[in-house]
């Protein structure tokens, strides 16, 4: 079977774009030949690059296999009147390809009727990939789109040539104009030319190699490689490992090399994290560190070509490098002649968000939630100081008014926590207190991705949670919510970032009274008079943040998905009390009695939801219909449930479950010997409210019914 190539050869892609991109075509292209039963032997591999996106896909059928299917026509007291065939036979026959008297009969449960085997021959791939490729790749999905020639045709960047290869035969595909063909081309500075491709496979690879054009992996080794030998010139150097940045300088190359460059000490004056900035950044360069992981004046740039042997290309990145620190160290000195604390006023003249008003607004509103959070917590026994929270707040947001972040803006709240710290912010403020108010500001962007770290204070959470709540609260009352894939104000991300802090900060922290505060704070503003009328505030939140903890304890915590729908049906208002729900569940899923209680919790909602209940308890219990199975699971689950609820309160979900487990002999007996829809009306309406208070009254941890048992569930009906 031949393996099949597709390149789409282009201008420069943006780095930032080309993984996911690279991943989104493999998964179509496998898609499409899994739907055209085309399926490759092998896995689909990439090998792409700053000018190209490439997919070879080894094995693939050279045709698809014929397909002999079984169609069946009109009746045949339809077909045939006194032995003869009618015009319904004959085009029948006509549309299954074969002769009237080579049709059969076949018997059904609505009688006899005429039936056909037909064989669809299979298409040849070559046909296929040809029809259906340039839809595929005109569907790939671009954060940005360029448009050339024509107002239709749309992609990343132009596209400059494309190779679409069954072993040796070329694909005879065209997307935007350009024809398919066995001609690639080689890196743009090293080997600018075309080169031919023999044909699909690792003949493909070498082609390129030859051409200097390395794959991603070749690409990463040979950068790891080049910054360890560089970095090795320098006595108890060490490069300083950003898996972010080599992923970037990854795809800015094709054939990498790299060079060690150096700048003037006296730099090393400046705060690190501006010095690391402009070179990771703005410059793209790996910064070089000693054995304390404390900064060197030396740094390492990737090139896209074979090296720098007259130190030209060097001479020009330490130029730069220069003429940055030096912006950098003016743009410091400058802003010391405003301290932060002069700064606040200076907010009211920069938007926050053109309906929500300005940052001055904002900085009021959180410093008011900050308070609330920081007292709700503290009434909860969270040892927080209130006065580092409510000075931090006033504070985060000048830095946006500062030359250092007006031209370093990823150092937004970094700044201004380095400025807190070697400012004056108050006469007579204990340097302790300085510096915990500092780090609060420089955290409370944190945690910016899932992968980032929290705030490492509490004072810094509470600061951070509340900034990030005030700006989904304020986008939500707009009516501004992500939908789809469109989440122009990022505010899944601040979600998520919420979710994570009060995780991992173990804050009981209630979302409900967290977003009502939020939205409080809003009141009688001007900005309160451009809110959404039709929007329903409170169920939209729940919703969204019942997403997010989703997410959270999924992927991040690693739960089952049966047990985070399991507790998220039970409430997901307290963060922390919901991871360990699912914590105490999962422990608890490997135990017999647990697993079969989970099972009967299951015959339970499928009987209440028959019996169209509600969720509501049908009639007080009437202990005297209770039959001697019915009585003994009443006796034994009051005193049990009285013990789980006050487990539950105490956050022994664990201990609650073990308690919960207790119940399995005694509902065991219940649905082996009870009728529940009994023919008796008052006895089937007593039996439901029983199993609809024993289901209400276990419902705090999850709800269990959605709890999928790996071993054997009972198969047998429940009795109704």
């Amino acid at each position: 079977m031949p393996d099949f190539l597709l390149e789409i050869g282009c201008e420069e892609i943006p780095a930032r774009m080309i993984d996911a991109t690279s991943l989104e075509l493999r998964e179509r292209v496998h898609k499409l030949l899994e739907r055209e039963r085309l399926s490759p032997t092998g896995t689909i591999s990439a090998l792409d690059s700053p000018r190209r996106l490439a997919v070879l896909a080894p094995g693939v059928p050279a045709a698809q296999p014929d397909v002999t299917e079984q169609i069946t026509g009109p009746s045949a007291s339809i077909a045939f009147k006194d032995g003869q065939p009618t015009p319904a036979a004959q085009a029948f026959a006509r549309k299954a390809g074969v002769e009237v008297a080579h049709l059969e009969r076949v018997t059904t449960a609505k009688g006899e009727y005429l039936s056909a085997r037909v064989t669809k021959k299979g298409r040849p791939a070559c046909e296929i990939l040809s029809e259906m490729l340039p839809k595929e790749v005109a569907s790939i999905y671009w954060p940005k789109n360029m448009y050339w020639r024509k107002p239709t045709e749309k992609f990343v960047r132009p596209v400059r040539w494309l190779v679409a290869m069954l072993d040796g035969e070329v694909v005879p595909l065209e997307f935007d104009g350009v024809r398919a063909g066995d001609k690639s081309r080689g890196h743009r500075i090293l080997a600018d030319r075309q080169v031919q491709v023999p044909r699909a496979g690792s003949a493909y690879v070498d082609v390129l190699r030859q051409a200097k054009v390395l794959s991603r992996g070749e690409r990463e080794q040979q950068i790891r490689k080049q910054l360890d030998a560089a970095t090795r010139t320098i006595p108890a150097a060490r490069w300083r490992e950003d898996k972010t940045l080599l992923d970037t300088v990854v795809n800015l190359t094709e054939f990498p090399s790299v060079i060690l460059g150096n700048f003037d000490p006296e730099f090393l004056e400046l705060p690190e994290e501006v010095l690391v900035t402009v070179m990771r950044d703005h410059q793209k360069y790996f910064a070089v560190e000693d054995s304390q992981h404390k900064l060197l004046p030396h740094f390492l740039a990737v090139l896209n070509t074979d090296g720098d042997p007259q130190g030209v290309i060097r001479h020009g990145h330490e130029r730069v490098l220069r003429a940055r620190f030096n912006d950098a160290r003016f743009f410091w000195q400058t802003d010391q002649k405003h301290p932060l604390r002069e700064r606040t006023q200076w907010l009211k003249h920069v938007t926050f968000q053109k309906d929500l008003g300005s940052y001055y607004e904002k900085t009021i509103r959180v410093q008011r939630l900050s308070s609330w959070l920081s007292e709700s917590i503290r009434q909860r026994g969270i040892a927080v100081r209130p006065g580092v929270i409510h000075k931090a707040a006033c504070l985060a947001k000048t830095d946006l008014t500062t030359e250092l972040v007006k031209e370093f803006t990823e150092l937004q709240g970094i700044v201004g926590g380095l400025y807190a710290k070697v400012q004056e912010l108050d006469h007579d403020l204990p340097e302790s207190t300085r510096f915990a108010i500092a780090n609060a500001i420089y955290d409370h962007y944190k945690p910016e991705s899932m992968e980032d770290s929290v705030p490492r204070t509490v004072e810094g959470a509470v600061l951070s949670i509340a900034d990030k709540a005030d700006t989904i609260a304020g986008m939500f009352a707009l009516g501004l919510q992500p939908t789809g894939s469109k989440d122009p104000f990022a505010l899944r991300r601040q979600a998520n970032g919420i979710v994570k802090t009060i995780a991992e900060h173990k804050l009981p922290i209630a979302l409900g009274q967290l977003f009502g505060d939020a939205r409080e704070a809003y009141r009688d503003s001007a900005a309160e008079r451009k809110f959404s009328q039709t929007v329903d505030y409170a169920a939209a939140l729940r919703n969204f943040f019942r997403e997010r903890l989703e997410f959270y304890l999924k992927d991040a915590c690693g739960f089952r998905y049966d047990v985070v729908n399991a507790v998220l049906a039970s409430g997901h208002d307290d963060i922390v009390q919901t991871i360990a729900r699912a914590e105490a569940v999962s422990r608890m899923r490997g135990s017999t009695d647990f697993e079969s209680i989970c099972v009967a919790f299951k015959r339970i909602a499928n009987i209440l939801r028959q019996a169209n209940t509600g969720g509501v308890v049908i009639v007080p219990l009437n202990a005297d219909l209770f039959s001697q199975p019915e009585r003994e699971l009443d006796d034994h689950m009051r005193p049990i449930n009285a013990k789980f609820l006050r487990l539950c309160g105490q956050g022994q979900y664990f201990e609650a479950l073990v308690e919960l487990s207790k119940l399995r002999p005694y509902v065991d007996q219940f649905f082996d010997k009870v009728l529940v829809m009994a023919p008796e009306e008052n006895l089937k309406r007593n039996r439901l409210a029983l199993l609809e208070m024993m289901k209400n009254g276990f419902s705090q941890v999850a709800d269990f019914s959605e709890i999928v048992i790996d071993s054997k569930e009972s198969k047998e009906s429940p009795k109704q």
